[in-house]
C-alpha cells in the first residue's frame, strides 16, 4: 500500500465521503455511516427539486446523476455513495466514467448480502418502478450464485408512506399486505429492501413477511462496504477532531429538516439550499 508524504495523506483522510441521493432517502445509508464510521466528516446532498428518480428514463436518471456527483466532487470528497438505489441500478457506471474519485453504489453490496443471507435460494427484491425494470438485483444475485430464483415487485406508494412517518399506519399495513402478496406466494426466505425509504417502513414489512424472512438493507451493506474501502486504501480519518457534517438540498429545506430529523433520529443544523 502506498503512502503519500505524510501531510498530503492525512488531508486527504481528512476529506469527507460524498453521499447523494434523489432526496431525502439516503439520510437512512448516512445512518449508518454514523454508526459504524463515528469519525467521518460527511457531506450529503439531496435532489429534492428533481425527486422522485424512481419513475423517470434511464436518460433522465444519468443526467441527474453526474450533475449530483460533480457537486460532491466539487467538494473535495475522497470517496462517494450513491445512496439512490434508482441511480446505482441504471447511472452507476456513467458516474464513475466521468469522475476519478471512487464511486460505491447499493447493489452489489445489497445482492452479495442476500446471496449470502438465503438458506432455501429464493429472494424477493423490493424497489422503486426504475430499480425493479432494471432487475439489476437479480441479475447481481443470480451471477453470484444461478441457482437463486428471484421474485421483483415495485413498491411505490412506500416512498410517501415513509416520508409522511406514516410507518405504523393502518393505510401502510394493508398496502404493504397488497404489494408482498407475490413474494409470500414466492416462498422467499429474504428480502432485499432496495429502496433507501423501505428501512423507515421495517417493522411493517417485516410482520408481514413472517419472522421466517430476513430482511436485508444494502444502505447498511454499502456502508460495510465502504468501511472496508477506506480502510485498505488507508483513506480512514484518524484526525480525531469532531466530525463535520453537511448537508445540501436543491429544494424545499423545511420539508428536509422534518422528515431528515425522523430519518436521523437527530437534529440537523446545517441545511443548504443550492441551485444544481
Amino acid at each position: 500500500m502506498q503512502h503519500n508524504a505524510g501531510d498530503s495523506a492525512s488531508s486527504m483522510n481528512e476529506q469527507p465521503i460524498g453521499v447523494f441521493d434523489s432526496g431525502i432517502g439516503g439520510l437512512s445509508v448516512v445512518t449508518h455511516i454514523l454508526k459504524l464510521l463515528p469519525r467521518e466528516n460527511i457531506i450529503y446532498f439531496g435532489d429534492t427539486a428533481r425527486v422522485p428518480y424512481g419513475s423517470r428514463s434511464n436518460e433522465i436518471v444519468q443526467t441527474y446523476a453526474v450533475e449530483d456527483a460533480a457537486f460532491l466532487t466539487s467538494k473535495n470528497v475522497k470517496a462517494m455513495v450513491i445512496a439512490c438505489n434508482t441511480v446505482s441500478a441504471v447511472g452507476l457506471e456513467k458516474v464513475r466514467a466521468a469522475f476519478s474519485v471512487p464511486v460505491i453504489g447499493v447493489i452489489i453490496p445489497g445482492a452479495q448480502a442476500a446471496a449470502r443471507t438465503t438458506k432455501n435460494k429464493k429472494v424477493g427484491v423490493i424497489g422503486t418502478i426504475a430499480t425493479i425494470a432494471s432487475q439489476s438485483y437479480a441479475n447481481a444475485i443470480r451471477l453470484i450464485d444461478p441457482a437463486i430464483e428471484v421474485t421483483s415487485q415495485p413498491c411505490p406508494l412506500f416512498v410517501p408512506l415513509a416520508e409522511e412517518g406514516w410507518t405504523t399506519h393502518k393505510a401502510s399495513q394493508l398496502i404493504a399486505e397488497e404489494y408482498l402478496e407475490p413474494l409470500k406466494d414466492a416462498k422467499v426466505d429474504t428480502l432485499v429492501l432496495g429502496c433507501t425509504h423501505y428501512p423507515l417502513l421495517h417493522d411493517i414489512i417485516h410482520k408481514t413477511m413472517g419472522a421466517g424472512v430476513t430482511l436485508v438493507n444494502p444502505g447498511e451493506e454499502t456502508v460495510r462496504w465502504t468501511k472496508d474501502f477506506l480502510a485498505q486504501h488507508n483513506l480512514l480519518n484518524k484526525s480525531g477532531q469532531p466530525p463535520r457534517h453537511s448537508f445540501y438540498v436543491s429544494d424545499l429545506p423545511q420539508k428536509f429538516l422534518e422528515v431528515g430529523e425522523r430519518f436521523l433520529g437527530m437534529k440537523l443544523e446545517n441545511v443548504e439550499k443550492i441551485d444544481i
